[in-house]
């Protein structure tokens, strides 16, 4: 190969990058199945807890049904996506969430069960998506542009969860029917992007792998727009050939070779580490329950579920300053700036809900109401609104937001209290049924507070710090700190521990509440954000402008690069050297 050749650029700027981007964007459909999903469970929640009774328990289930699915079966893709290929995993992936959708919006209100394996379903797809996308962008984009690229998954992540929040504003005035058109119209970008990857290549690294040399060659050509593609095509060549000297044995003891690897034994640490701290900073409490957080916060539902279009649509914004710094900041200045931003958000929300529950309005007695129950006994409405039996009635323009403790009417808490005496069909502090302006407003899980807007600024603030860094950079960085041969089985792990921090946090966050205050529980994901910031400062290394072959060198020490340099001669080379990966454990 001549020196013109060796210095041709790797991807032109005409119309063979436009492929590039239009490949991307159809494989990262796969994080916008993802956000949809994560978004329209804040809305529909309100919803179908009503529709289907549930209790606090019921509601993390449901919540929590998919994250749990999701992270066992991303474990899964990361056997699949090397026997299979990335793109039927992907499709895969698209068939599953889809039939998941229908499976929710078809759900029986007397058959919570149902909904629970849509839900699962879900899951499956999501797991599987989220594992293989990343892995399919970063192997099929160039080196100088792979992060941004692999960033646009988290991009798609943040228009699904906006377009969620918009389609559940849309439908929640329906009370009957509304959840099912929120989870129903999940179905539509799997459909989509499940026709587009009929048209799209496999990534060359795994053609390679599996020995069809001639469409590797093509699919190079083809996304790097230019012929003069041999030397990639050598170092991928003898990734791979490194990759099978390794790959003889499977399973265990790959997982084994990956730990008793000193380069990548760190690698997987700090890779674990950054989706741990992403998702126990809080961020699906923020989007999983955006609204609830909102309606705690002082909101009436449906406006509850129109201002969580605040904080996504800052996340999706916001999301594009990620995609443009993260070449030039770099992973890891974008990371610690966004730990920052987050720890800052979650003081205010933390302090927005104590000033909140430090300032509740008082109960007054409003005898016309009449009736008996232990919900009148309450002097104060932050004390009522605990009780599940109770919920807070005041008058629609009482300046000094005063009110009575009344008992909820069981089949609709969050709609109405119990009917007056003598009435069958007249509901105290009806909201959805009277018609002409309201006399009472209702509320039986928070009260009336003149410090709601912090609440919005605080979730606004934690998007916006956490969209460009925090969020996608744990994917980005993973997706290319492994040596191919590790590659597969690593990200499985990292998306299976991402899956399983957040199934922690979605899965208590309701009963932490309950039990450490609501203030409390932000407070103790800005001191879990502040261990993280520190964490992450030691050990996150800096990865732009290297290709997916050099990144591995950063995470030899110096004594296994000694032994890495005294290897005989005639063995592999330095670089991506996997015996000696294998061989080294310190």
């Amino acid at each position: 190969m001549s020196s013109g050749e060796e210095n041709a650029p790797l991807v032109t700027k005409d119309g063979s990058r436009k492929y590039v981007y239009v490949l991307t964007c159809f494989a990262t459909i796969g994080g916008l199945l993802f956000g949809y999903d994560t978004g329209i469970v804040s809305g529909s929640m309100l919803l179908i807890r009503d529709d289907f009774q549930l209790s606090t328990i019921w509601q993390e289930i449901i919540v929590s049904a998919t994250i749990g699915a999701a992270a066992l079966f991303s474990l899964v893709a990361g056997s699949l996506v090397d026997r299979f290929g990335r793109k039927k995993v992907i499709m895969s992936a698209s068939v599953i969430f889809t039939i998941g959708a229908v499976v929710m919006a078809m759900s029986p209100t007397d058959k919570k069960e149902i909904l629970l394996a849509g839900r699962l379903i879900v899951g499956a797809g999501i797991g599987f998506a989220s594992m293989s996308v990343p892995i399919y962008v970063a192997e099929a984009a160039p080196a100088d542009i792979r992060g941004a690229l692999v960033t646009v998954f988290q991009l798609f992540i943040t228009i699904g969860i906006l377009v969620s929040s918009l389609i559940a504003g849309a439908f929640s005035s329906d009370k009957v029917n509304g959840w099912r058109y929120m989870l129903g119209l999940a179905g539509v970008p799997g459909v989509i992007q499940f026709i587009g990857f009929l048209f799209l290549p496999e990534t060359p690294r795994w053609l390679v792998k599996m020995k069809k040399h001639d469409q590797a060659r093509e699919c190079l050509i083809k996304i790097r727009g230019t012929s003069n593609i041999d030397k990639e095509l050598n170092d991928i060549q003898q990734a791979v050939r490194e990759e099978e000297m390794q790959q003889r044995h499977s399973g265990l003891k790959i997982f084994v070779m990956m730990l008793t690897s000193q380069p990548v034994r760190k690698a997987l640490i700090l890779g674990c580490l950054l989706m741990v701290f992403q998702q126990l900073c809080g961020i699906n409490t923020v989007i999983y329950y955006s609204a609830s957080i909102l309606r705690m916060s002082g909101f009436p539902s449906e406006l509850a579920i129109w201002l969580a279009c605040i904080p996504n649509a800052v996340n999706m914004v916001c999301t594009f300053i990620g995609v443009y710094t993260v070449e030039k900041l770099g992973r890891r200045s974008l990371t610690l700036i966004s730990f920052l931003g987050i720890i800052i958000a979650l003081v205010i929300l933390g302090t927005g809900f104590y000033l909140a529950d430090h300032n509740s309005p008082p109960i007054s007695n409003m005898s016309h109401f009449g009736g008996n129950s232990n919900c009148y006994d309450y002097r104060w409405c932050s004390d009522c609104t605990l009780d599940d039996h109770c919920g807070f009635c005041w008058e629609n323009k009482n300046e000094d937001t005063t009110g009575a403790c009344l008992p909820v009417y069981s089949e609709h808490p969050e709609r109405y209290a119990v009917p007056p005496v003598n009435s069958s069909d007249t509901y105290r502090c009806n909201q959805t049924d009277y018609e002409g302006p309201k006399t009472y407003r209702w509320a039986n899980d928070y009260c009336p507070t003149s410090y709601g807007w912090m609440s919005v600024l605080g979730l606004a603030l934690f998007v916006f710090s956490f969209a460009p860094g925090l969020g996608p950079n744990p994917w980005t960085i993973n997706s290319e700190i492994y040596p191919l041969w590790a590659r597969g089985t690593a990200i499985s792990i990292a998306t299976a521990v991402n899956w399983l921090a957040n199934l922690l946090v979605s899965l208590t966050f309701l009963t932490l509440l309950e039990t450490i205050t609501r203030y409390g529980t932000f407070y103790l994901f800005a001191g879990i954000s502040s261990v993280g910031f520190v964490v992450i400062f030691c050990i996150l290394p800096e990865t732009k402008n290297k290709t997916l072959e050099e990144v591995t060198d950063i995470f030899m020490t110096e004594q296994f690069r000694r032994l890495h340099t005294q290897i005989p001669e005639g063995t592999t080379s330095i670089k991506g050297d996997n015996n000696a990966y294998q061989q080294s454990s310190t």
